[in-house]
Parts: structure tokens; sequence; C-alpha cells
């Protein structure tokens, strides 16, 4: 029997399965990461303009990088291994995902039970009112967007460099992994903590951990079973085992 099989058939079995996806699975659709070598825009890295102190000395420029990245993330779609996940969402049943990605590939997909860690890049926060709400003008006409209930700013609803995590998604989270007995980690470096955390959670209680990355990461030592290769590829040929 294949790892590939043996990892269906642990998916089969399972009665709760989280997933957590990272920027791997959303690369494989072109979204860039914005970060690290390469991860310009104009002259600035992603790294200076998101954050609370950016958006505060100039909110028209952090704007603009944002409707930049909203127009990228529109023209791509989601790929085989988010079509998958949001399959075994409707055949399973008992399945629901993590992620710590923005763009909204897996909801678009077809994926309903989806966590966002990190917030979402078609979604704003009125600063006057304090409402979360859809914002998917693209791209955007006036710089800063303004509420267009109340006239006042509105900020893009994402987890800035050197913002805590909304804690009631973060007890989300966690407790979806405490209660899994397979967790399925895809494209995510499981470095950055506490997103890192959530397979070890699903280990310590005794269930299992697929990782899926195109290289071993610090989960790697930790994990059931490692599958080293593109999500799409590797999903696709446990997929073959579920049908």
């Amino acid at each position: 029997m294949s790892d590939f099989e043996r990892a269906a058939e642990l998916i089969k079995s399972a009665k709760k399965i989280a997933v957590l996806t990272g920027a791997g699975i959303s690369a494989e659709s072109g979204v860039p990461t914005f970060r690290g070598r390469g991860g310009l825009w104009q002259k600035y890295r992603a790294e200076e303009l998101a954050t609370p102190e950016a958006f505060q000395k100039d909110p028209v420029l952090v704007w603009k990088f944002y409707d930049y990245r909203r127009r990228l993330i529109s023209k791509v779609e989601p790929n085989k291994a988010h079509r998958i996940l949001a399959e075994w969402e409707n055949s399973l049943g008992n399945i629901e995902i993590v992620t710590q990605n923005i763009d909204g590939l897996h909801q678009r997909a077809g994926s309903k039970k989806v966590v966002e860690l990190h917030g979402n890049i078609w979604q704003a926060i009125c600063l006057k009112e304090n409402r979360v709400f859809k914002f998917k003008e693209n791209p955007i006409k006036e710089f800063p967007p303004k509420c267009s209930e109340c006239g006042g700013l509105i900020r893009p609803d994402v987890v800035w460099f050197g913002e805590a995590l909304d804690p009631l998604i973060l007890e989300k989270a966690f407790n979806l992994f405490e209660s899994a007995d397979v967790a399925i980690v895809i494209g995510t470096s499981s470095i950055v903590y506490p997103a890192a955390y959530l397979p070890q959670i699903t280990k310590k209680n005794g269930g299992s951990t697929i990782e899926i990355n195109i290289e071993e990461t610090a989960l790697t030592p930790l994990a059931d079973f490692f599958f080293k290769g593109k999500a799409s590829d590797i999903l696709s040929q446990i997929n073959n085992y579920l049908s």
C-alpha cells in the first residue's frame, strides 16, 4: 500500500479533519507572496506598508498597495488543490479549513467552512463604526476609500505586522485542531506562530498529521505523512483513493 493510499484511508476513517493552509497553496494560482526577495512594490517592501504605522502616516499609499494586490488576485483562479478541499467538504462533511491567506480563493472554490486567521483582502473595516463589511470595488475609485454608510475612513480587514490575531478567531482555530483526529497542513512554512502550533495540538491529542509542501519544514519530523510536491498534485493522488 502506498503512502497516498494510507493517507486516504486515514482521511476516510477520520471523524473530524482540520486543514491549515498557507501561501504555498495560493502560489500555485499565481498569487505573489509580496515577502522576501523580489517582494517589492514600487520602492517599498510589504513589511513597510502592511503596518498600522504606515496606514496612520499615509493611508493613500497603503490603499494603493492593496488596490494593486486586489487587482492581481482578481485575475487568478482557485487551483485544483482549492477545489479538491471544497469537494471533500461536500463529500466527507467533516472537514474545516484554517487559512493564513487573505485572498478568498478557498471560498471561491466552494469551501464554506473557512477560518481566516489573517483576515480577507475583499473586506474592510470602518474605523468610525468599527464595522466589518465586504469591499469588492475593483479597481478602487477613490483613495483612501470611505465607508459608504458614514463616510468614515476604512482600512483593509487584514492583520498587519505588529498586530495581534483576533482572539475569537484564534480560539476557533485552536478548537478545530484540538477536536480533530487528522490535521492536514498545506503550503505553510510552519515557523509563524501561533498558526504553526495548530497541527501540534492535534498530534499531542493523539491525532495524525499529513504535511504537503514543496520542501521540508519544522513540522516535517512530527508529521505521520510528509508529501513533497505541489499541493494540487499531492491532493489529486490522495483523492484518487477516496473516489
